[in-house]
């Protein structure tokens, strides 16, 4: 079914493409290649061979597992890609430092389709540069058969009658957000101390983590090696899958509310073509196929109504709007990026 579904959204999306982009016949010149950077497990490979059939073109997948990984790449100024995935705050910073180029609206007509609260983000208010994905929350993910009671506060993760079955994230600003939210400040704090502060308490916490982790957490909870993990929301539903017992909960003190954005690099050679897969994307079969096989929210508003209810009803998928009222976004802290950079070193090192 969702074969054929694809199919006819590849269709409808590209069924006016001209002969001169049907796939090249043997002996013509090899086809347009798209180079495509993202996280490990965003690319489907059916929905990629769709639009390589669709428009006679070959799409490379590459993947990071951080946005830091992402900038540094991109830094180098010998990546080649096109499409990147930053999440919202890179993408500020890859925006404030000139990585993006900017997007023709015409080329990506479904940025009209976007979630009500996607449209005026603060990074980027009017998808100059980027445009929601998918989008979702951080928060715990936990073992219902361990931890009776639902966790309230991210205090929980300090708890040492848990020690060696917690997880976090691999990820410097959520982490150091996690703490600082828990200290009762901004996720996005630029003061010296206040940040220290937060380095100080993760480092009384860290005898008690598993692992550092932002991949296979979910695994940990099913296999139940831990019992808590500082997680993203979409992995826990996968997980959930898995082992019924598994639960999401976000904190009262709130968290992070994040999106991943598509956006163009710069120095692409391909443009055009770049931003028609952005729109290919975000087009809503195939954002509907996206989203039931990665449980993550897709920022087309369309999506929601069409998935099962298990799914539109999961809080570690679609939150309802009292959770988001407590969540925050994560912003550029410029030039307090230093103190988070040796915060985390330090923890790292500890």
């Amino acid at each position: 079914m969702w074969r054929s579904s694809l199919v006819l959204c590849c269709t409808l999306l590209l069924g006016g493409c001209s002969d001169s982009s049907s796939p090249s016949q043997p002996g013509t010149a090899d086809p347009p290649t798209l180079y495509y950077y993202t996280w490990s497990d965003y690319a489907d490979p059916e929905i990629i061979a769709e639009f390589e059939t669709s428009r006679g073109v070959r799409v490379v997948v590459d993947t990071f597992s951080s946005n830091e990984e992402l900038l540094a790449k991109v830094q180098t100024g010998m990546t080649g890609y096109d499409v990147v995935v930053p999440s919202d705050f890179m993408a500020g910073i890859m925006g404030r430092l000139g990585f993006l180029a900017e997007l023709d609206h015409n080329r990506i007509p479904h940025v009209q389709d976007l979630e009500s609260h996607l449209t005026e983000l603060p990074f980027d208010p009017n998808q100059r540069f980027a445009i929601p994905y998918l989008w979702g929350t951080v928060g715990i993910g936990y073992n219902a058969e361990v931890i009776t009671d639902v966790p309230t506060s991210w205090d929980v993760l300090w708890d040492s009658q848990y020690s060696g079955r917690i997880s976090m994230l691999n990820d410097q600003r959520e982490v150091l957000g996690l703490a600082l939210r828990a200290l009762g400040h901004s996720l996005n704090s630029r003061d010296p101390h206040i940040i220290r502060q937060a380095k100080d308490r993760l480092i009384v916490q860290k005898p008690l983590v598993k692992a550092y982790t932002s991949e296979q957490f979910d695994q940990l909870l099913v296999s139940g090696e831990v019992v808590l993990a500082h997680a993203w929301g979409g992995p826990v539903a996968r997980a959930m899958r898995e082992q019924p017992s598994i639960r999401y909960a976000i904190p009262q003190e709130g968290g992070t509310i994040w999106t991943d954005c598509l956006a163009v690099l710069s120095s692409s050679h391909n443009k055009e073509l770049a931003m028609d897969f952005i729109n290919y994307l975000l087009h809503e079969p195939v954002a509907l196929l996206t989203s039931q096989r990665l449980l993550f929210a897709s920022a087309n508003r369309h999506v929601r109504s069409q998935l099962p209810p298990e799914i539109r009803d999961n809080i570690a998928v679609y939150p309802p709007d009292e959770i988001l009222s407590r969540m925050e976004w994560m912003e550029d802290v410029q030039e307090a990026t230093r103190e988070y950079d040796r915060a985390w070193i330090e923890l790292k090192v500890h």
